[in-house]
Formats: structure tokens, C-alpha cells, sequence
């Protein structure tokens, strides 16, 4: 077996509502509580706002989670599906606490696994783990969006982390017959989906989404949030009309995955009226686009600005979406050449979408 908390230390955050993190520290703690907390099937926050861990802290602390344990039942169940046997050399992309690596050390051996991690002291922490679980393996601190072309190619390609689309790099390295599983999506923190492509012999790969995901963005990907005066970056609307779909749809998963391929650079922002209404937006800060949901009677009127009307071409998708029987994430289809993302759903042309590098 491949002991968990090793992974853990120096500790976890847990919630505590309201934004806040209790700290939980290996060593000084109940071990009681240490060993529960570390078996339990949650994902455990390990630190937060890029450099905070619970040794540091005092009592409970807000902040953001930027690395976290994965739960047991998800790493494995993801480690199926990405359909690894003996002999077999994976990259992992996000060691994050190196507990997945650890675990694919034991059913691989140490020389056919190479981990890479972009934040140094995660890497640092995640390398001496597996060291003390007696895995000496290929930990390596970078940016991972580039792989590891060194130990490449690669039978399986795996990313703990999410991205907007699979960077060429991953395909480039995995040979043909290989496999990519990663979780694809745009910038919401929810919508995205488990991509599992098989690389080809002319360098392209195809595959679907085989299932919801969610995962911490990779690093250099983390838009910067939507924030400040909502009504200044609305003020200039080309166009008023009556929302054909509601938009509080995009709050569901599928549809926020339909959206995010439908507008991608698009981000989803909730607020709350003076009046105690409810306000929804989407921005596109690099299309300099908005569209802005108030709700009126039984429906919502949408505004939109800017040279790009976000909501048309998400609203035509979840239409289509709506008249092929609102089929799940699974239907959803994908292709990756070195140029473009294509993505589809069967026996619905309105539901295709090409993402061009070039």
C-alpha cells in the first residue's frame, strides 16, 4: 500500500464555512484525528493563496486553495481509467502531494514515472514524501503545460490539473496508441470535463469526455478574477432582449460546459442587487464583451456590449442542446491536431465547435 498521510505533511486545511481553513498538522495533532482525516475520501486542501500551509497558521485563516489531495476514490478511479499496465512510461502533469504519483510507483516502478509540478514548494514537499515512501522517482519542478520532453515518449499522459485545452506538447510526447486523460473546460470552476484521447499516427488524437471533473486550474491558466464596478464595465449595452434560455442554467454542469465551449475567455459572475435581486454577468475582458441578466417577471431580459454578443452564440448551443434531449457530458467528442480543438456531439452540426491556434 502507499501510506496517504505521508502526503499530507506538514498538514491539511479543513472548512469551517464561511471561507474559513482549520489547520490540521501532522506531527502536533491527535493522531487519532491525523489518521481520519488522511483516510477520509475527500479532496484536502494542503495550501492556500500559492504559499500558505497549516504549519504557518495559528487557528482558522481564509485564503484560496491552490494545491490539494485529490480523494483516494477519484485518483484511483482516474488511474482506470487511464488504463495503465506493466512496462508502461507515464507523465503525470501536477504533482501536487505526490500521493497519485506514489501510488503509480507502486504498480509501475519507479523508473516508469515521471511528475512534474510548476509550484517549487509543492514540489519540494511532494519529492520528500515519496522519498520517505521509498519511491524515488522522476519528480521534476516546471511548468508543466510543456511536459517533460527529456523522459518523453510517454505510453500515458495524465494531468492532475485543469486546462483550457490540451497543449500539443502532451500529444507530441505520448506515442501513437498512447493515451492523454485530462480535464478540459474554460475558466468557471465547475463545467469541465475529463478528456481521454488516444494519440494517432499523424500526430493528432481523438477521444471524448468520459465523465465530469474538477480540478484547481494549472497555474499560468488562473484568469484573473472579474471584480470592481460591475455597473461601469455594463454601462454601454448595444443590445436589450428577452433571454429565449434562462441564464441560471449555466449554473448546471453540462450547460456550463456547453457555454465555456461556446464562448471561450467567457466568465460567469453572480451578484446581488441593491434591491436584494439577483444579477447574473458574462465578461470576456479580452474580447471586451459583457452580456447582463435581470430578472424580469417569470424571465430575464440580457443586455450585451462590446463587438462579440456572448449570450447569442451560447444560447444557440444550449437550444440545440435542449432539442437533441439534452444529452450528458459523455456524448461529447473531441479532436486535437497541432493546430485547432474540435470538439462535437453526434447527429447534432449545430453542436461543433473548432478552437483555431492558427
Amino acid at each position: 500500500g502507499v501510506p496517504r498521510e505521508l502526503f499530507l505533511e506538514p498538514g491539511v486545511f479543513l472548512p469551517e464555512g464561511g471561507g474559513r481553513w482549520r489547520p490540521v498538522v501532522g506531527g502536533a495533532a491527535d493522531p487519532e484525528e491525523w489518521v481520519r482525516v488522511a483516510y477520509s475520501d475527500a479532496s484536502l486542501t494542503t495550501q492556500l493563496d500559492g504559499r500558505v500551509t497549516a504549519d504557518q497558521v495559528d487557528g482558522a485563516v481564509t485564503g484560496s486553495p491552490t494545491s490539494s489531495s485529490t480523494t483516494p476514490v477519484t485518483v484511483v478511479g482516474m488511474l482506470e481509467s487511464l488504463e495503465v499496465s506493466e512496462g508502461h512510461q507515464v507523465l503525470e502533469i501536477g504533482t501536487g502531494t505526490g500521493y497519485s504519483a506514489g501510488l503509480m510507483c507502486h504498480r509501475l516502478g519507479v523508473d516508469h514515472v515521471t511528475t512534474v509540478e510548476v509550484d517549487p514548494a509543492v514540489w519540494a514537499r511532494a519529492d520528500a514524501a515519496l522519498e520517505a515512501a521509498g519511491f524515488s522517482t522522476w519528480t521534476v519542478c516546471g511548468d508543466g503545460l510543456l511536459g517533460h520532453p527529456r523522459r518523453a515518449p510517454y505510453d500515458r499522459t495524465i494531468a492532475t490539473c485543469a486546462v483550457r485545452r490540451i497543449p500539443y506538447a502532451w500529444i507530441r510526447q505520448t506515442r501513437p496508441g498512447g493515451l492523454v486523460l485530462a480535464t478540459v473546460g474554460g475558466d468557471w470552476q465547475y463545467g469541465t470535463g475529463l478528456a481521454k484521447v488516444t494519440v494517432g499516427e499523424d500526430g493528432s488524437a481523438e477521444g471524448r469526455i468520459v465523465g465530469r471533473s474538477s480540478f484547481m486550474q494549472a497555474r499560468s491558466q488562473v484568469p484573473a478574477p472579474v471584480a470592481g464596478d460591475l455597473s461601469a464595465r455594463t454601462a454601454y449595452a448595444d443590445s436589450e432582449r428577452a433571454a429565449e434560455v434562462p441564464p441560471v442554467l449555466l449554473e448546471e454542469w453540462m450547460p456550463a460546459f456547453l457555454a465555456q465551449l461556446a464562448a471561450p475567455g467567457a466568465q460567469f459572475v453572480r451578484a446581488t442587487a441593491r434591491d436584494g435581486s439577483r444579477l447574473l454577468h458574462l465578461f470576456d475582458p479580452e474580447r471586451e464583451s459583457f452580456a447582463a441578466f435581470a430578472p424580469d417577471g417569470d424571465g430575464w431580459t440580457v443586455r450585451q456590449g462590446g463587438p462579440v454578443a456572448l449570450w447569442d452564440g451560447i444560447e444557440r448551443a444550449l437550444t440545440a442542446w435542449r432539442d437533441a434531449g439534452s444529452p450528458d457530458i459523455t456524448a461529447v467528442r473531441l479532436r486535437v491536431t497541432a493546430r485547432s480543438h474540435t470538439y462535437w456531439i453526434d447527429g447534432s452540426p449545430a453542436l461543433r465547435w473548432e478552437h483555431r491556434l492558427a
